[in-house]
């Protein structure tokens, strides 16, 4: 750099101390953005992040000044198009990335401008009274027409297609209907972090989406674990009540007797023999009088629901026959 001018060496020299003083180092595009909004972001990003306009030349010279540190931050050079001004900060590329698009703002179009999405203006009353303005609107290729006393657009029209330049009669036409179409802010182009660069396509996602794929993934990982007895801190308490439970199922079936199982295993067995003397009960002879009573004992304590079905159905029908005579009542009155 002998022959290089004195303010440059100390413009790359401060580029190159911004770049080894953060962990992440991205590229802004600031064109088009007004002085008054970047004053602005400045602001919004005072003590999170630190932003260096430069010419490229100098902000490239400065990355392969740090590369032997930053290993691929040179790597960031492919991405120069646009007004370019060097960011930095010790937020992960995601925030920062959201961070910004938050920060952008509606503004109008200007003349000669490419339009990133269709520009769309809806139909409906626009607010001016019958005058020149119905023909500019016409001009610039939007249906309108007089509709009670007020300038209406008789359709939603598509003014200006996606990759197409704004017109000046356009531009102007959009400002008086108050249709601001663009969007204005610091596009991030690139950022680098712990030798790998992200571009915006990665760092755009959709927060609720991520969250519910992350959940997901959790409740299968925590399913998988269980299911395959890998204990882990988040699973082992699930794994030890599960083998629990088999344990007793088990020792239940089998009729294994332990402190936990003779409860269960004598009211099983207890159940089935109350089931077989239900079946014979009417054989003379086949059980002797304990195991009667017992048996009368059960059929006693399901009596009483018996009866409570009984008296629902006796109420239902004196309410049926009270409605049908009310109707019969009702209908002798209408007729005389």
């Amino acid at each position: 750099m002998a022959h290089v001018a004195e303010w440059k060496k100390e413009e790359v020299k401060e580029l190159k101390s911004s770049i080894d003083q953060y962990d992440v180092v991205g590229l802004v595009d600031l064109e088009n953005i007004p002085a008054k909004q970047l004053q602005e972001m400045r602001r919004t990003l005072k003590g999170k992040a630190v932003i260096r306009m430069s010419k490229i030349n100098l902000i490239n010279l400065a990355l392969e000044d740090c590369n032997a540190e930053k290993t691929n931050i040179v790597d960031l050079s492919e991405h120069m198009d646009g007004q370019i001004a060097l960011i930095a900060t010790e937020m992960n590329p995601f925030k920062l990335y959201k961070i910004l698009e938050d920060s952008k703002t509606q503004a109008p179009a200007k003349p000669g401008v490419v339009a990133p999405e269709d520009i769309v203006v809806p139909a409906g009353d626009t607010g001016f009274e019958p005058g020149p303005f119905l023909g500019e609107l016409q001009q610039v290729g939007i249906p309108a027409k007089i509709d009670k006393g007020k300038i209406c657009v008789k359709k939603e029209t598509v003014v200006v297609e996606a990759g197409e330049e704004v017109s000046k009669q356009v531009a102007a036409t959009l400002s008086r209907l108050e249709i601001n179409p663009m969007e204005v802010g610091m596009d991030l182009k690139a950022v680098y972090e712990e030798g790998s660069i992200y571009t915006s396509d990665v760092l755009a996602i959709d927060e609720e989406q991520t969250l519910a794929d992350v959940q997901n993934a959790f409740r299968s990982a925590f399913n998988l674990s269980v299911n395959a007895a890998i204990p882990t801190d988040e699973t082992i308490s699930t794994i030890i009540t599960l083998a629990y439970t088999r344990a007793i199922n088990v020792g239940v079936e089998a009729a294994i007797m332990t402190s936990e199982t003779s409860e269960p295993i004598i009211g099983l067995a207890q159940a089935k023999m109350l089931a077989i003397a239900s079946e014979v009960a009417d054989t003379p002879g086949a059980i002797d009088d304990e195991l009667a009573d017992k048996l009368a004992n059960v059929a006693v304590a399901a009596a009483p629901v018996v009866e409570e079905v009984v008296e629902e159905e006796e109420e239902e029908e004196e309410e049926e026959e009270s409605s049908e005579e009310e109707a019969a009542a009702g209908l002798g009155a209408l007729f005389g």
